[in-house]
């Protein structure tokens, strides 16, 4: 009985140790933006596979709405219907390793950089700015989260690993 204890705590111990030593890979970055609007989050669409599109809905002062294209399916539309809606689709394999932008009590601005060299430009140019870029090596924005209501009231962004498998990509 011993044997089995000792046996079965040196199994718990080793695996403790692998899983202290694996490498973290998701980090968040945010919330950038004003206190107003309703929580949201695409957390569970980046099952669908690696970002692969952005619509934005642009006003004269705000980014008013936004939709982001995993794999190939779309998330729920979050924001506002004023403005004017831009469509802008990533190259296959291409990812955001970077997001910059400007906000006041809205979100204004938003920049998606992406790992091709290719800088994706939303909105107006003014108020604070902000940048964002993930804390591990390797890794990549998988989804956005933030408030909105009438407008993007402010914007949340989470990298981590570029999916292994996508089956609907």
């Amino acid at each position: 009985m011993l044997t089995l204890t000792v046996a079965l705590l040196a199994l718990l111990c080793a695996s403790a140790s692998a899983n202290a030593i694996q490498a973290r890979s998701s980090s968040y970055s945010g919330e950038y933006g004003g206190g107003g609007g309703q929580r949201f989050s695409h957390s569970g669409n980046q099952l669908d596979g690696p970002i692969t599109a952005f619509r934005v809905r642009v006003s004269k002062y705000y980014i008013v709405g936004l939709q982001v294209r995993y794999g190939k399916v779309w998330s729920n539309y979050v924001g506002g219907s004023s403005g004017d809606l831009e469509e802008i689709f990533l190259h296959p394999g291409e990812s955001v390793i970077q997001v910059s932008g400007k906000y006041k009590r809205y979100l204004r601005k938003l920049v998606f950089v992406t790992d091709k060299g290719r800088y994706l430009p939303f909105g107006k140019d003014t108020g604070t700015s902000f940048n964002a870029v993930p804390l591990h090596p390797n890794t990549v924005l998988r989804f956005i989260s933030g408030r909105s209501g009438a407008v993007i009231d402010a914007i949340g962004l989470h990298w981590d690993v570029y999916p292994s498998t996508c089956s609907s990509c």
